[in-house]
């Protein structure tokens, strides 16, 4: 019974001295008691359609006169962003490399340097044009504005059925590679690399042939264009590579990387396959190719041709041009494989204009835009994202032009979740 009156005794002042640390970090009247944070509303929960997210601005940051865009891309050399010209207003893509980032890669700096050094010598319909160079010293990063294309062949093979063209699309894409090779071989270069993820469309479905980083200008003064190294996907490299040859013909080598090209493109799969490299290396040396039943002629020639064993016996570049499945007309038998939707936009549109848009803070074509939205909102769609529904992006009317496709948001400074 002590015990219990003791108690008694101390805690109401324990709770007092409580009471007033209280009162001072809050800085609350004297008066001030615990019991009247429910009438103040001080602690209240809020319902998720109660809490309100705005739609965060995106930076317009420029490089030189380019206007930066959305992300078109990344690979291992860096990053692709979709810029626009201020004084020509030309869409280009501005590939951004890193110093540090090249160090780390084999002949990252070198392949890069003979890259730039190469494309300022073409100018080909159907090879990639390099525009301009920008070097920020201060961040040691460096610009390379590059025709824009609206995607590559590879990215429309993955959302292709069976991931091959129609026979009909893959000829169309295969002259054009012809085309640009003929061109690239009459100024003594070898490209070295020659595959569907080298090979971009613009928006007139015209093919460009890029990146030249393992490209190699052959001297004026040697007819047979011998090469003694190639950095080239191994899935693409000709049989005297596999088997380890000191010299081989470089256009031997871009023929047949346009042969395994034009064979994926129509099958679907690679003429030689392997668990490793060194396996695949030993089933392209061997060179047992199998060409697919459905594969009939005049295509099969053409494919046997180009993927003979002995670089002597290859077809050479004319030897194609004048091949019959080559100069022939294909009619239109099965549907068009179309340009993959690039985050979620199925006409391309240009993703300068809402950087461009937040920086002058013009007013929106559309009174009734969605400048607020709820936490419910967010949950009822996929990934907490505010893109335009894919059935309306082809419709003018619904389509925000205006907006970005993924918008970000953040949370207002009033608004607290409980």
């Amino acid at each position: 019974m002590e015990q219990r009156e003791f108690d008694e005794d101390v805690m109401p002042s324990a709770i007092d001295d409580d009471e007033d640390v209280f009162k001072d970090l809050l800085n609350v009247p004297a008066d001030w008691s615990a019991n009247d944070c429910l009438s103040t509303g001080i602690f209240n929960s809020f319902d998720p359609n109660e809490v309100v997210y705005r739609a965060q601005k995106k930076p317009c940051k420029t490089v030189g006169k380019y206007v930066m865009g959305d992300l078109l891309g990344e690979g291992s050399y860096g990053k692709v962003k979709e810029v626009l010209d201020s004084e020509t207003l030309v869409r280009c893509a501005a590939k951004i490399l890193k110093k540090k980032k090249l160090k780390r890669i084999p002949n990252g700096e070198k392949n890069v340097l003979n890259e730039i050094q190469l494309l300022k010598t073409l100018r080909h319909l159907n090879v990639i044009e390099l525009v301009d160079v920008i070097v920020n010293e201060e961040k040691e990063k460096m610009y390379l504005l590059l025709e824009y294309c609206v995607g590559g062949l590879q990215d429309m093979l993955e959302h292709s059925p069976g991931s091959k063209f129609p026979c009909w699309q893959a000829h169309n894409y295969f002259s054009q590679l012809i085309n640009g090779l003929e061109y690239l071989h009459s100024r003594g270069i070898i490209h070295k690399d020659i595959k569907p993820g080298n090979l971009l469309l613009t928006l007139d479905e015209t093919l460009k042939i890029s990146d030249f980083g393992t490209a190699e200008a052959l001297s004026p003064f040697d007819p047979e264009g011998i090469c003694a190294s190639s950095q080239g996907s191994p899935a693409f490299q000709p049989p005297e590579i596999a088997n380890g040859a000191d010299e081989y013909s470089g256009f031997k080598i871009d023929i047949w990387s346009s042969g395994v090209t034009l064979y994926n493109l129509v099958t679907g799969e690679y003429p030689f396959e392997g668990d490793n490299v060194y396996r695949l290396f030993e089933a392209i040396g061997k060179c047992n190719i199998q060409i697919p039943s459905f594969v009939t002629e005049p295509l099969r020639s053409l494919l046997v041709g180009m993927l003979k064993k002995d670089p002597k016996k290859r077809f050479t570049l004319r030897t194609i041009q004048t091949h019959p499945w080559f100069v022939c007309r294909h009619p239109r038998t099965s549907e068009k494989v179309p340009f993959p939707p690039l985050r979620g936009d199925f006409m391309h549109n240009m993703t300068v204009l809402p950087y461009l848009f937040n920086y002058h803070s013009c007013e929106t074509p559309s009174d009734n835009e969605e400048e607020y939205i709820t936490e419910q909102l967010i949950k009822d769609r996929p990934n907490g994202s505010t893109s335009v529904p894919i059935d309306d992006v082809n419709d003018p009317s619904k389509r925000p032009w205006h907006k970005p496709i993924m918008c970000n948001v953040k949370k207002m400074a009033s608004c607290r979740l409980s």
